[in-house]
């Protein structure tokens, strides 16, 4: 883009040129040399905001690591309370259904979302960026990558089964950067995919349509009250005795025998017992 902009300014520079030198009147030469500083200002202005749309946005980081998902252990405390991102390149990593939000699942806590892909699928970046980090968690993500973007998010990408790009590429958004698997973690193919500030997870869904992979809004502005909302929530479990019944648990914690039963996914005919632990917040 630079250079294609520069390369408009000498064309027009040399036409200015051609076209003035053998003009006898020096106002007309006058003229024209006035309207061409004006249109040299203003292509170099263009060129000037173009370098820094492409500049990587470092500043909030500090450091660009080359290993962890989030290396950073900067406390919630520590992040800013709103913070505006320009999701308005995104382009969807691989345009499938969603299998797997964002939320509480079990007794662990799932920090992005699941999408359906085939093995060997291509995946693409969401956003402008660059590779920060490649990596390989058998417990978790499997092959995995995450790419620092230029509007200040990262997002990472899980459960690969091959890489694309390597660690310290810059990339575009829909740049091709790995191939979709099953490794670690994970019970089918998909793509384990996460949006993150910081370090911190923020629902991708707040920020992208998943049915019609666009952004949701050109500009999300994140408030820290509400996109990290659920790191205030407390898990708490109570440890059946003999005797325990669901509606005597509800009543002994506080809920209800419905809210048991949608948090421990049980059904009608589910059957207790002690030892057993039951979550109920």
């Amino acid at each position: 883009m630079k250079s294609l902009i520069r390369h408009i300014v000498c064309l027009l520079a040399a036409s200015v040129f051609i076209g003035v030198a053998g003009a006898a009147d020096r106002l007309n030469v006058l003229s024209e040399n006035i309207r061409m500083n004006k249109q040299m200002q203003l292509l170099e202005s263009i060129i000037t905001e173009d370098e820094d749309a492409n500049h990587l946005t470092h500043d909030l980081y500090g450091n660009f690591p080359d290993s962890l998902v989030n290396p950073y252990k900067i406390a919630l405390a520590q992040v800013p309370d709103s913070m505006r991102f320009d999701c308005s390149d995104y382009v969807a990593p691989i345009e499938n259904v969603i299998t797997s939000r964002f939320g509480q699942r079990g007794r662990r806590f799932h920090y992005g979302i699941d999408i359906k892909l085939n093995i060997g699928d291509t995946i693409a970046s969401a956003f402008d960026g660059q590779v920060r980090t490649l990596g390989y968690d058998k417990y978790g993500y499997g092959y995995y990558m995450v790419v620092r973007h230029n509007n200040g998010l990262e997002t990472v990408y899980g459960h690969l089964s091959g890489y694309i790009a390597e660690r310290g590429d810059i990339v575009k958004a829909g740049h091709p950067i790995a191939l979709g698997g099953n490794t670690g973690r994970s019970t089918g193919p998909h793509l384990h995919f996460e949006t993150r500030f910081l370090g911190h997870p923020i629902d991708p869904e707040r920020l992208i349509d998943f049915e019609l992979f666009v952004p949701k809004q050109d500009n999300y502005l994140m408030v820290k009250a509400n996109d990290f909302k659920y790191q205030t929530i407390v898990v708490r479990y109570y440890t059946v005795k003999q005797g325990d019944t669901l509606s005597r648990i509800a009543a002994r914690t506080g809920t209800s025998v419905a809210q048991l039963r949608k948090l421990n996914k049980l059904g009608q005919n589910a059957v207790i017992r002690p030892g057993q632990k039951i979550r109920y917040s």
